[in-house]
């Protein structure tokens, strides 16, 4: 995704992103090194460099911080992008399966009723045309359940602070 503009909001402290479908805020103290109270945001552009797909502000102090659009469409939970990064987990998840298990490609092909081809594209963590279902079939023929969890944002919240980088469910 493209950012088109990308303007300052003091009165609301947050940066009016625009790209060609849609407009999104993002407040400054969710940056990454948010600007002080007493170093104010001087100016922002649309970064060339990194293909319009961030943005980079300066502090009066001169520091200058990039912002990627992944960062904005997280912040405003973008469904587009949720089912994108559920999408690229599912995906890295069904190459490790099919690295570890005991099933041949030929044999998981003939499970899943495709070609190769299919295969590969499934297995393609960049290829973002493929349906969740489809990667979903695949994970049922490598013998996994997938469950979803919904809870609600404060306990997550808690749980994330709690939680270790090394634990995975």
């Amino acid at each position: 995704m493209k950012i088109r503009t990308v303007a300052l909001n003091n009165h609301k402290k947050s940066f009016e992103v625009a790209t060609d479908s849609e407009s999104f805020l993002f407040p400054y103290v969710k940056a990454d090194p948010a600007p002080a109270p007493g170093d104010p945001v001087a100016q922002v552009r649309v970064d060339e460099e990194l293909a319009r797909e961030a943005f980079v502000f300066t502090v009066a102090s001169g520091q200058e911080t990039t912002v990627h659009i992944e960062q904005v469409l997280e912040y405003n939970q973008d469904p587009t992008f949720r089912r994108d990064l559920l999408l690229y987990k599912l995906t890295l998840e069904a190459q490790r399966r099919v690295i570890a298990t005991a099933l041949s490609r030929r044999e998981i092909i003939r499970r899943l009723g495709t070609s190769p081809a299919q295969l590969y594209r499934l297995l393609d963590q960049t290829n973002y045309r493929k349906s969740v279902d489809r990667v979903l079939h695949l994970l049922h023929v490598l013998e996994c359940d997938v469950d979803v969890i919904v809870r609600d944002r404060a306990r997550k919240a808690v749980a994330d602070t709690r939680a270790t980088g090394a634990r995975v469910r």
